[in-house]
């Protein structure tokens, strides 16, 4: 009979699960005789019976495989017993292996919860022929209950099993009736992207990609064991290469977790979901999109050193009056070329004459001082306690010092921060070729938040377009030092060949070669942080973001105020705390009230800290006596006598700014946002744009006229920052949230099938900081 050879092979597994001690094993093995024969079986009828411990069933199924045809199984099984002491036992023996599960099916949860699930349905391991094979299958079903428990029983034969690219395909799942299919890749395919979409609300599941191996790993305490998988909500999307497979087929195994702890949400008990499979031709992989969206990014900003070439071309063969630096000022007027007599904010004043300093390029030029030696340089003419309060302030009354030590003390601000790059940045590095290669070795897509409907690999690189869309932020930061040393160059060369004086808004390059080098790293971080983006490695993409505005804020300035700008050191030491905030708000901002008490007391602190020290052009010690100082001035000035501010134009500036920080304050304490590194970020550019707009005004007031350059790039700048917030605030990912909650998020490309809104944001968010770092640019030399 048929069944003789099943129940001598299952004897000895009988026997030790029936006998109470091991010992005593072989004396309750039975013979032939106790058991019945195996009942053959039909597919896609079900069968219900009763087993104990003195009655088991065994089922066989006979089938015939087709050459070349891949035949699945599924068996579906429940009972109404709910007793876990005594659960009815499934046994599924195959050609090539064994399956067994037990009804109810048991999952531990958090905090030692349990599930359990009288129906369960399991796919077993297709088999592959590569001819005509007969194929038989045992299904034993068995209990050590003292009384009869009830079974049904229905095996089904999967039609539809291998996947075909491009079709939508709809199935059911649950935590005990785990799905998956088969994908074989065409000949001319080289990846597909699997895509699943459920249609329920927050069911949170497991999509796994796995190797043709048996048994497959589909349950939850498993599924995370072998391949590459993702958890999800309403979406997941995996790129699978045909180079990662050996036998160009994969399965697509579906798992629904029964709690949803990992996700958020509620628990479902099952998910109805549908699957699609996009694919790309390997000609068209590999020979076009890659390819044209390399030559893209560099072409387009490369387009920027063309038309540098072709203004400084025409620059070179148009000017025709004296030329200090790169701008056109007569010489033999300097003051009335450009502003009216009598104007107090925007006049062109001489500087000092340097009679007596060795001519600029000479040894003596490029001696090295200590930057304490640079603000206890002897004042000329007058004390500057006496300067700076003078009620209309010129240009050169704020720039009395040696040139060349001025120049010195702005260049320390390129050296810092060249220095602070590479400590910056190689840590950085290896941290994220650490996590890219913990994605690839534990196949876990959790731990990186990409946006997966638009991630395409390359090499080790999970997501490669992310990382391309940097190129602008490296090539305009080069183009811009480029710029700014042709230009120093030019003044070099000017002050040396034709006039010992220097007339104009004084030219320091220090700061702008700083802000080029910041451009150039905050594609570095931000190309680093995507390669991995998660919570742990948030700052590398903001931390020269602070710097850069921080750096424009400064260079502005210094524009009309070269002596008292803030020294690199203190510069930069107040960028450390700015990112040491960050960081504390980003841990701690979600719910802690006390630390938005505490970064608001600071911010407010701050603000007018530092509106003081503009008000009185640093002549207002901060020590402690400044809490007295400043009670002083409030009841002479607001109460004894109600004077009218002596510095009308400083004081609308610092009480709008102070209004607005303020402003940021309480909007953080009341509604504390989640989203706390982009609020500092927000912080920081609307300071930017107040103080830029301040210095546009008055430079009008004072009847200074924009140039046509300068315009231009005002222009260009607030159209391409206005259409890269747009992309900016387009969110497709986020890793305040679970992977699975981020991955709702996703959006397919929306340039050249490469791209997303993201790189669209990095794209035209580095042509804005070009723009905006000419515009500083242009105002000095134009």
């Amino acid at each position: 009979m048929v069944g003789k050879p099943a129940v001598w092979s299952r004897c000895f597994f009988l026997c030790l699960a029936k006998a109470p001690q091991r010992r005593s094993a072989l004396r309750f093995c039975p013979g032939p005789h106790d058991f019945p024969p195996a009942r053959a079986a039909e597919f896609d009828r079900t069968y219900a019976g009763t087993v104990s411990r003195v009655a088991e069933q065994l089922y066989s199924f006979n089938y015939t495989t087709k050459p070349g045809q891949v035949d699945a199984v599924r068996v579906n099984v429940r009972s109404d017993s709910e007793n876990l002491q005594y659960p009815v036992l499934f046994v599924v023996r195959q050609q090539k292996g064994v399956l067994s599960w037990q009804v109810p099916l048991v999952f531990r949860g958090l905090y030692q919860s349990s599930y359990k699930y009288t129906e369960v349905s399991r796919t077993l391991c297709p088999s592959e022929e590569s001819g005509p094979s007969e194929q038989i299958l045992f299904i034993d079903v068995a209990s050590m209950a003292p009384y009869n428990a009830h079974y049904v029983l229905q095996v089904t034969r999967i039609k539809n099993f291998q996947l075909k690219m491009g079709a939508a395909f709809n199935f059911t799942a649950s935590p005990s009736q785990p799905q998956y299919f088969l994908y074989k890749f065409p000949p001319d395919v080289d990846s597909v992207m699997v895509r699943v979409v459920s249609e329920t609300v927050y069911p949170c599941s497991v999509v796994s990609i796995q190797d043709i191996v048996c048994p497959v790993y589909d349950l939850d305490h498993n599924v995370e064991f072998n391949g590459v998988y993702q958890s999800m909500t309403k979406q997941a999307a995996i790129t699978v290469q045909k180079k990662d497979f050996p036998s160009k087929q994969f399965f697509i195994v579906f798992v629904i977790k029964p709690e949803d702890y990992a996700c958020g949400g509620s628990m479902p008990a099952s998910v109805q979901g549908k699957m699609a499979l996009a694919g790309k031709s390997r000609v068209l992989l590999l020979g076009s999109v890659y390819v044209r969206a390399i030559l893209f990014s560099f072409l387009s900003f490369f387009s920027f050193y063309l038309v540098a070439l072709l203004v400084a071309f025409v620059q070179c063969h148009s000017l025709s009056v004296s030329i200090v630096g790169f701008g056109t000022v007569a010489a033999s007027h300097p003051i009335t070329a450009s502003t009216p007599e009598g104007s107090s904010y925007g006049a062109i004043g001489m500087l000092s004459s340097l009679e007596h300093r060795p001519p600029c390029g000479s040894e003596t030029d490029s001696s090295v001082e200590e930057e304490s030696d640079f603000d206890t340089m002897p004042e000329i003419e007058s004390d500057k306690n006496v300067i700076r309060t003078k009620m209309f302030l010129y240009l050169s009354d704020l720039s009395r010092k040696d040139r060349r030590i001025v120049s010195k003390k702005y260049k320390i601000y390129f050296w810092n921060i060249i220095t602070i790059a590479v400590f910056y940045a190689l840590p950085v590095v290896q941290l994220v070729i650490t996590y890219q290669t913990v994605v690839n070795v534990t196949g876990n897509q959790d731990i990186c938040y990409y946006n997966f409907l638009c991630a395409h690999p390359l090499g080790v690189l999970s997501a490669f377009n992310n990382i391309l869309s940097n190129v602008g932020h490296l090539l305009l930061g080069f183009l811009f030092l480029l710029i700014v040393l042709r230009r120093d160059i030019l003044h070099r060369r000017s002050l040396e060949t034709k006039d010992i004086y220097e007339y104009g808004i004084p030219k320091h390059f220090g700061l702008f070669y700083a802000m080029g080098i910041a451009l150039m790293m905050e594609g570095v971080l931000s190309a680093c942080y995507h390669v991995c983006p998660n919570y742990s490695n948030f700052q590398f993409d903001t931390s020269f973001m602070y710097m850069i505005a921080g750096l424009c804020m400064l260079k502005l300035y210094q524009t009309r105020h070269p002596d008292i700008n803030a020294s690199a050191y203190s510069a930069y030491a107040s960028f450390a705390v700015v990112i040491c905030l960050a960081v504390l708000g980003v841990v701690f901002g979600k719910n802690a009230l006390w630390f938005w008490i505490f970064f608001s007391v600071i911010h407010i602190v701050a603000s007018l800290g530092l509106s003081t020290q503009i008000y009185y052009m640093g002549r207002f010690k901060i020590d402690l006596g400044i809490f007295r100082r400043a009670i002083m001035v409030l009841y002479t000035d607001c109460i004894q006598q109600c004077s009218r501010p002596m510095y009308m134009d400083r004081m609308i500036l610092l009480v709008v700014g102070n209004l607005v920080n303020w402003s940021f304050a309480i909007f953080g304490l009341v509604y504390r946002p989640k989203d706390f590194a982009s609020y500092m970020l927000g912080i920081f550019i609307c300071n930017l744009l107040l103080y830029l707009a301040f210095y546009v005004i008055m430079k009008l007031r004072n009847a200074e006229r924009l140039l046509p350059i300068p315009l231009f790039c005002i222009v260009a700048t607030a159209v391409v920052w206005a259409a890269a917030l747009y992309f900016f605030f387009q969110n497709l990912s986020s890793w305040e949230e679970t992977p699975a909650e981020s991955r709702e998020k996703n959006r397919p490309c929306i340039l050249l099938e490469f791209f997303d809104d993201h790189d669209v944001w990095h794209f035209l968010s580095a042509a804005a900081l070009f723009f905006s770092f000419l515009v500083r640019l242009s105002f000095i030399f134009y």
